[in-house]
C-alpha cells in the first residue's frame, strides 16, 4: 500500500507541477503563443487551454470528490491525446510528438494508482 501511495503522488505531482508550469507558459511566453500559431489554433485557445490545464492541476492533488478527480483525469486525457493529433497533424519532429504520449503515461499511472489506493490495494 506504501508503494501505491508514493507512486500517486509522485506521479500526480508530477503531473500537476508540469500542467501549472505549461498554464504559467501558455500566458506570458512569446514561444508558446507562436507555437499554436503553427498549429493552427486561435489565441483564444491558448488562454482557454491555460485556465483548463490550471484548474485540472489543482482539482489532481486538492482533497475533492472522486467524480470531481474523474473529469480532471478525463479533461487531462484529451489535451494530452489532441496535442499529440496536432503535433503530428502540423509534422512536429518526434521530440515534440512524443511528449504528450509521455505525459499520457504517467497520468495513467496515476489514475490506476489513484483507484488503487481509493480500494485500499
Amino acid at each position: 500500500m506504501k508503494a501505491i501511495k508514493i507512486t500517486y503522488w509522485v506521479t500526480t505531482s508530477i503531473v500537476s507541477l508540469m500542467m501549472a508550469f505549461a498554464a504559467y507558459s501558455y500566458l506570458t511566453q512569446d514561444a508558446v503563443k507562436q507555437g499554436f500559431q503553427h498549429l493552427g489554433f486561435p489565441d483564444y485557445f491558448r488562454v482557454e487551454l491555460a485556465v483548463a490545464k490550471l484548474i485540472a492541476a489543482i482539482l489532481l492533488i486538492a482533497p475533492v470528490a472522486a467524480r470531481v478527480k474523474e473529469w480532471a483525469y478525463a479533461g487531462l486525457t484529451i489535451v494530452f491525446i489532441s496535442a499529440f493529433i496536432a503535433h503530428t497533424a502540423s509534422g512536429d519532429p518526434v521530440s515534440k510528438i512524443s511528449m504528450p504520449v509521455i505525459f499520457l503515461a504517467i497520468l495513467a499511472v496515476s489514475y490506476i494508482t489513484y483507484h488503487k489506493k481509493l480500494k485500499g490495494i
